[in-house]
């Protein structure tokens, strides 16, 4: 009888550890995705500026503009994470065409405001770009952990979900780029 119940004790602190680690993994994944909340809201905020410095050189390119500024007011209020993911990926697109842009417009180069904002915006891509990788390190410790035995008996009891991993949503991104070594 005693065997019984210390069989059944050790199953309960099993069971214990188990449910607080996979809480743990859980909180680690939702941080991480708060962290690249962080950023994007930075680079949020840095938007109507970068459009109000373009706006004044580049009078041709007011499409692209307004679709920046309508990703940018549809991010602001998307609540759904995958979505908002795909939003975020088209922002960082049409930023890139801005810049791309800004090469055909040597004043706009030139001015000061232009060029902080560039940097600032560089620099948030690249925090982002960080934070997007700790986020996907979280989820796969996370999904790995809710899949293995005997962890994935303790959630699929408490109906832990597998977390999504922020993926490239444009082919463009995925393929290797060009290296011409004859130049």
């Amino acid at each position: 009888m005693k065997l019984i119940i210390l069989a059944f004790f050790l199953f309960f602190i099993g069971a214990i550890i188990i449910y607080n680690r996979l809480i743990r993994y859980r909180f680690l994944v939702k941080e991480a995705w708060s962290d690249i909340d962080v950023q994007l809201k930075k680079r949020h905020d840095l938007i109507p500026s970068l459009v109000e410095a373009v706006k004044g050189y580049a009078k041709y390119e007011q499409g692209l503009l307004e679709k920046v500024t309508a990703l940018r007011s549809e991010a602001l209020n998307s609540k759904d994470d995958k979505n908002n993911s795909q939003i975020e990926n088209s922002i960082s697109q049409a930023l890139k065409s801005i810049f791309a842009i800004a090469e055909n417009y040597p004043d706009l180069k030139a001015n000061q405001s232009f060029i902080d904002l560039q940097k600032n915006i560089s620099s948030i891509e690249d925090s982002l770009q960080l934070a997007r990788r700790y986020y996907n390190g979280t989820v796969r410790d996370y999904n790995i952990s809710i899949q293995t035995l005997p962890n994935s008996i303790i959630a699929n009891i408490f109906h832990f979900e597998p977390a999504q991993f922020f993926e490239i949503e444009y082919a463009t991104e995925r393929k290797s780029p060009d290296i011409d070594l004859k130049s």
